[in-house]
């Protein structure tokens, strides 16, 4: 009897499973914006695989726009200035046509939702992950530092445990736009001394995620950004 829920199962191509690790690597922060990959003889190696598959799994990688190559010297991540730079939204935002609260209230739609998918579908390494970047955000908040890179890299590991591919993409595309926001409210958040409570927002959304309670964690995610929205609101940013 024909099944309204099955279809039939394509096979993953060596160059699919050697992207989907690299690709991932990425999401989850292990290769870092501006790292440099190991030459595609290396990865051959590593992979157990042709150096063609590895250079296959490469051109879908920058065809992503998820790492540049440079001519003799090698492939690289690309770096969170050079996505935004790129992005079709950011003459909007330069312009000041779209404002910083305009973009948050995308982020309590989309990173919500997200962060209840992620407390029911996280892994033990997902949360280790997370775990990480509370780490060192707090450390670099503990050395005078901002740390809109580690605040961003956290929810961008939140989105990746969601393990809802189209959920993660919309994240990466947003990374972006949600770098410069985070980058901007953090310094104004630090000028004001807030910081300490934005890492206290993101130790609960990391407890909420750990105990697999998803009602708890999208508490904890609206009620971090609507933090944030406030303080915007009250100081017209």
């Amino acid at each position: 009897m024909e099944s309204l829920f099955l279809r039939p199962v394509k096979p993953k191509t060596i160059t699919d499973q050697i992207f989907e690790q690299l690709r991932d690597s990425i999401f989850q922060g292990r290769l870092s914006p501006g790292e440099k990959l190991p030459p595609e003889r290396e990865l051959a190696a590593a992979f157990g695989v042709s150096r063609p598959s590895v250079k296959a799994a490469i051109s879908r990688l920058v065809h992503m726009g998820l790492v540049f190559q440079r001519q003799g010297q090698g492939t690289f991540v690309r770096t969170l200035e050079s996505r935004y730079m790129d992005n079709p939204l950011r003459e909007a935002l330069e312009s000041e046509e779209m404002s910083l609260f305009d973009l948050l209230e995308v982020r309590l739609g989309l990173e919500v939702h997200t962060v209840g998918l992620a407390a029911a579908r996280a892994t033990n390494d997902d949360i280790l992950g997370l775990e990480k970047s509370l780490e060192d955000m707090l450390s670099r908040k503990e050395a005078g530092r901002a740390g809109a890179g580690d605040d961003a890299a956290f929810h961008m590991a939140v989105a990746y445990a969601s393990k809802n591919l189209a959920q993660i993409y919309l994240m990466k595309n947003f990374y972006d736009l949600l770098f410069y926001a985070i980058s901007k409210s953090r310094f104004y958040l630090y000028e004001a001394g807030n910081l300490d409570a934005i890492g206290t927002h993101h130790g609960k959304i990391l407890d909420a995620v750990r105990q697999r309670d998803p009602e708890a964690a999208r508490s904890r995610m609206a009620e971090h950004i609507r933090y944030v929205m406030d303080f915007c609101k009250r100081n017209n940013l």
